[in-house]
């Protein structure tokens, strides 16, 4: 998922130390997911193989994890697919627009973007609470006693992270870089006490001991790898966050202290498995933590955790953000929590639905290894569409060959269609839980995106041409002041600006035709903003542009005509906009069912002049029917 930016990069003494600077910041936004993923992969994984801890097993499990953050993440994500950037904005609907640009509305590519992003949420309600599950769950080693209540304290951490959300991260999110830094250096610690133990582990790099294991145990194998998929579940973020730090300062990160630290706890995990100093039901993660130093560390990894889930949730609210510019979600109510950057915003609605959400899972699931059979199928199924579009992006925008394009995007395919079908192992144990969640997000955002299609379609079959209309008012009496009309094309009359002149027998001195277009890159440069074209008998037309990752302001918008010989007078001006009623025209019961819930949204979406800055006082509304 997207996340937000929590450090202002722009305050930096060199180029050396802002690199330096976002690359700490990337620690705590980009990888809390994958960073935290030790804390439940190996347990998982020996769990899913009968709880056979054999140096074999251990080895085989440690090769496996290895080869699938080299391949998954080093590989795809970090070499190739952070470099289809649209304008340095990354993540699955930012590769839709781009793709977008070259093919227009291409409903496969947009069907895919929409189903990416709803499996993207899916997995932002799971996440937290199997981070903070795994974290707290560590307190059993050292205080037995305490696990009937590591539910109930789970609970009141997720209450505190999502209940925060409306004052946003700003002052804090500065210590998440610092503090993540803290958790790989400890986690890489504690891995290279138990490797320098039983260095044997390191054999492991030899990709076949994986192999070995995964031939060896048959069906038991290929459900494992459903388990050691779990070590990349944020690999996906690299990608994502990409608009807040740069590819590079994600790269040092990655490289300079994330994988290798990943590496060297997964290893000594796998050492105290061997030397069978975890017990059968024990973490090899707090294993490897000498009993004194184990709650502490449990405090440790619960801030990890938290870190984790904070950036899982501000995720969710840029994804929300770009879900709406892009026509796929209903307009929602969009709160800035800091001046410091557009990237720091709170979404209620996004929040309070993830919190419900997320504590059903954890009260539901109860423990992390229950909910590892719902986590990771999520993921994959979205790598797996990332590649789908990796391969037209590799043929329409870097214009490679097709052999190259088949040999690179098809291995990739193979590799997450493997995990696909690895997770759809544990489909009846809990696996369904965020394919039901994602098929009804992405049944709710192809209703919206047909809807909205088939009625600008209706509304503009019932106008006509703007240049035959402003012939036929020219002469007729206006009344003082200004009207703005809110439109989706600049070339035919609004409904809006027809039902005001037909029941109200008013037509203004100044008319103007406003547009708001979303484009398929992330931010509008200034100079490209506004378009402004006189129509003649003081009729006036402007487009103004967005990136899908900008939040509109429409008196900004007037303030800035001013520039372009185009004043307002914002107490002499009135915006009119429409307020349809949303009918089903005669059809199946599947398209009555899809137009009473496309009505649903339109009806409870956030006022169009409330999400375009509009003054409420300024507004004239103006009601019409329209069957779909």
């Amino acid at each position: 998922m997207t996340r937000s930016a929590t450090v202002d990069h722009s305050k930096t003494a060199s180029p050396q130390a802002n690199i330096a600077a976002m690359a700490v910041g990337a620690l705590g936004v980009v990888y809390g997911d994958i960073g935290t993923s030790p804390l439940y992969t190996m347990k998982t994984a020996l769990l899913w193989a009968g709880g056979a801890a054999t140096p074999a097993v251990a080895l085989g499990m440690l090769s496996l994890i290895v080869w699938t953050l080299v391949i998954t993440t080093s590989i795809k994500y970090v070499g190739i697919v952070m470099h289809a950037d649209n304008e340095g904005e990354g993540g699955i609907l930012a590769l839709m627009s781009l793709l977008g640009i070259k093919h227009g509305a291409h409903v496969g590519i947009i069907a895919i973007g929409a189903l990416g992003a709803a499996l993207l949420y899916g997995d932002g309600a799971i996440t937290p609470a199997i981070s903070v599950l795994s974290a707290l769950e560590g307190l059993k080693q050292p205080l037995p006693a305490i696990a009937p209540y590591i539910v109930p304290l789970a609970v009141i951490v997720l209450l505190g992270v999502f209940g925060l959300q409306p004052l946003g991260s700003g002052r804090i999110g500065k210590l998440f870089g610092p503090i993540m830094t803290i958790w790989f250096l400890t986690i890489g610690w504690l891995g290279l006490g138990g490797v320098l133990h039983h260095p044997g582990v390191l054999m492991a790099l030899d990709p076949r001991y994986g192999l070995t294991y995964l031939f060896t145990h048959g069906f038991t194998g290929f459900v494992v790898l459903g388990a050691v998929f779990l070590c990349a579940t944020g690999a996906e973020a690299l990608y994502a966050d990409m608009g807040h730090f740069g590819a590079r300062p994600i790269r040092i990160a990655w490289y300079g202290l994330v994988l290798p630290m990943l590496l060297l706890n997964y290893a000594g995990q796998a050492a105290v498995v061997i030397d069978g100093a975890a017990g059968a039901d024990a973490n090899p993660f707090f294993s490897l933590c000498p009993p004194l130093l184990q709650a502490p560390l449990v405090l440790l990894a619960t801030v990890a955790t938290i870190i984790a889930s904070q950036a899982i949730i501000s995720g969710a609210f840029s994804m929300t953000r770009q879900a709406i510019q892009l026509g796929l979600c209903p307009r929602l109510r969009i709160t800035q929590t800091s001046d410091e950057g557009r990237g720091q915003i709170y979404v209620g609605f996004v929040n309070w639905t993830l919190m419900a959400l997320t504590l059903t899972l954890t009260v539901a699931f109860r423990s992390s290894d229950n909910l590892a059979a719902a986590f990771g199928i999520a993921v994959s199924l979205t790598m797996f569409l990332t590649s789908i579009l990796m391969f037209r992006a590799m043929r329409d925008i870097w214009r490679w060959s097709l052999f190259p394009s088949i040999a690179v995007a098809g291995s990739f395919i193979c590799v997450d269609l493997t995990f696909v079908a690895a997770n759809l192992t544990k489909f009846f144990e809990g696996g369904w839980v965020p394919l039901v969640m994602a098929a009804i997000l992405f049944l709710l955002m192809w209703t919206w995106y047909e809807g909205r299609a088939a009625v600008l379609a209706k509304l503009e079959r019932d106008t006509l041409p703007l240049p035959d209309f402003i012939r036929q008012v020219h002469g007729k009496p206006r009344v003082p002041g200004a009207a703005v009309y809110m439109t989706s094309r600049t070339d035919v009359v609004p409904v809006p600006l027809l039902h005001n002149l037909k029941h109200n027998k008013v037509l203004h001195q100044r008319i103007l035709l406003l547009q708001v277009a979303t484009e398929n890159i992330p931010r509008t440069a200034p100079e490209h903003r506004i378009t402004l074209r006189q129509l003649g008998d003081d009729f006036h037309s402007v487009i103004v542009r967005y990136g899908f990752m900008e939040q509109p302001d429409i008196p900004q918008v007037l303030d800035s005509c001013a520039a372009q010989q185009l004043s307002f007078d914002m107490m002499q001006t009135s915006f009119f906009v429409g307020r349809l009623k949303i009918c089903s025209a005669r059809g199946s019961q599947w398209h009555k069912f899809k137009v009473h819930l496309f009505a649903l949204m339109h009806r409870n979406a956030l006022p169009a002049t409330e999400f375009f800055s509009i003054p409420p006082d300024r507004v004239v509304e103006l009601g019409g029917q329209i069957e779909i």
